[in-house]
């Protein structure tokens, strides 16, 4: 039983790309044949598993590719539009005789390499010579003009499964010229790579922003697919507006499954550890504390000048996509969580050790902290010394609430 059990994880794991998973196992597989060889397996019973591999949308392109027949299209993408063989989707469709004619750049740019907040400009692909058009900076929703002559938009991007993650937040504008513009919209899901855990406070009407446009916790769970019908359904854009939505399923998917990113998503979410620990460090954002920009652990530690010396500390140099980072050239102490387990839900154990630790608590929080967070509550409860389970809560009625409204857009 146990080899068969084994067997079965191997596959898995391998269709996961979780490859130290599949060797772990296959060592402790060895061990167990090992000790029952002269047990004789039921000769009735098949113990392999081939599971498929996950499909994106992007390669579900039998689904897509007739609708974009003979018309104008538009697309929405970065350096995630990969398909498994890491064909980027725009030279895909290209080289599938698609009419490309124009590409919408998100936060990043085209090619992902701007860094958090810097101000994209419209330009050109030098690669395939297409126009690009800038959706983040001044400008966060397509002119009616740069949609001229569109029959319709693609939309193909990596989420992680963030509330102030802001490629959501460009898909809601994008969707929201669709709509005023008339051009059916094609969203090519993707799955999230934080799985379908929903957590954290619901975001305040008062707190919304580019880093939060709609009332969702932190953590919302849903596939970017599943999120535009939710903008849809829920009537998030201007007016109560709809656009004409298709999204195109990925394949052989479920949430609760291991997703390894291509690519990284953003410069500084450089694997899957990063992405895994986004949501729960990117709070120290709205502090005084640095989260590894400027070093090659970006989002996997955490640590500033007034936190006390406990054995680990970095120093914060400007490198690709952290110019000028926090505490730039100073001595931080603070964690080291680049190894650990994986998270399955917001973490604030780091927050509240930090704050506790810090050496001035009136400087420890910034302006920005209730805009991620989402609430001003928060700030109040960590500085009166709420415990997390106190805290959580205090959020718990509106997450249930969440849960049940995400039912009714739910795909996997």
């Amino acid at each position: 039983m146990l080899s068969s059990f084994c067997a079965r994880v191997v596959a898995l794991a391998r269709v996961k790309n979780t490859f130290l998973i599949a060797v772990l196992f296959t060592l402790s597989c060895g061990n167990s044949v090992k000790k029952n060889a002269s047990q004789k397996p039921a000769e009735t019973v098949n113990t392999s598993i081939e599971a498929a591999p996950i499909k994106t949308g992007a390669d579900n392109y039998e689904a897509y590719l007739p609708l974009l027949q003979n018309k104008s299209v538009g697309i929405v993408t970065n350096q995630t539009g990969l398909l498994s063989d890491r064909t980027h989707v725009v030279d895909f469709m290209l080289k599938k005789k698609i009419n490309l004619t124009k590409i919408f750049a998100p936060e990043h740019g085209f090619r992902g390499t701007a860094e958090a907040g810097e101000h994209i400009v419209d330009g050109k692909d030098v690669k395939t010579g297409l126009p690009i058009v800038s959706i983040y900076g001044s400008k966060k929703k397509p002119r009616k003009e740069e949609l001229a002559g569109l029959d319709i938009m693609v939309l193909d991007l990596q989420d992680v499964g963030a509330r102030f993650y802001t490629y959501i937040s460009s898909m809601h504008y994008i969707m929201e010229a669709c709509a005023e513009n008339n051009i059916p919209l094609i969203v090519l899901d993707r799955p999230n790579p934080n799985g379908g855990t929903a957590d954290g406070p619901i975001l305040e009407k008062e707190f919304k922003s580019f880093t939060g446009l709609h009332p969702i916790p932190i953590l919302h769970g849903m596939t970017i697919g599943e999120y535009a019908k939710m903008i849809n359904g829920e009537k998030w854009l201007t007016n109560g507006i709809q656009c004409q939505l298709t999204v195109i399923p990925c394949l052989n998917y479920k949430k609760d499954m291991l997703y390894s990113l291509l690519v990284k998503p953003s410069p500084n979410l450089p694997n899957d550890r990063a992405v895994n620990l986004y949501a729960s460090l990117c709070l120290f954002e709205g502090t005084n504390v640095s989260i590894g920009r400027g070093t090659n652990k970006q989002f996997q530690i955490y640590g500033s000048p007034f936190l006390p010396n406990r054995g680990f500390s970095f120093t914060p140099q400007p490198n690709e996509g952290a110019k000028d980072p926090t505490h730039n050239g100073v001595l931080c102490y603070g964690e080291d969580l680049s190894i650990g387990p994986r998270l399955n839900g917001l973490e604030l154990k780091w927050l509240l050790k930090a704050y506790n630790e810090t050496s001035d608590k009136s400087k420890f929080f910034n302006k920005f902290f209730a805009n991620l967070v989402g609430t001003r509550q928060m700030q109040s409860q960590i500085e009166s010394g709420l415990s997390e389970e106190e805290i959580r809560k205090t959020w718990a009625k509106g997450l249930a609430d969440f849960k049940n409204i995400r039912k009714l857009y739910e795909m996997y």
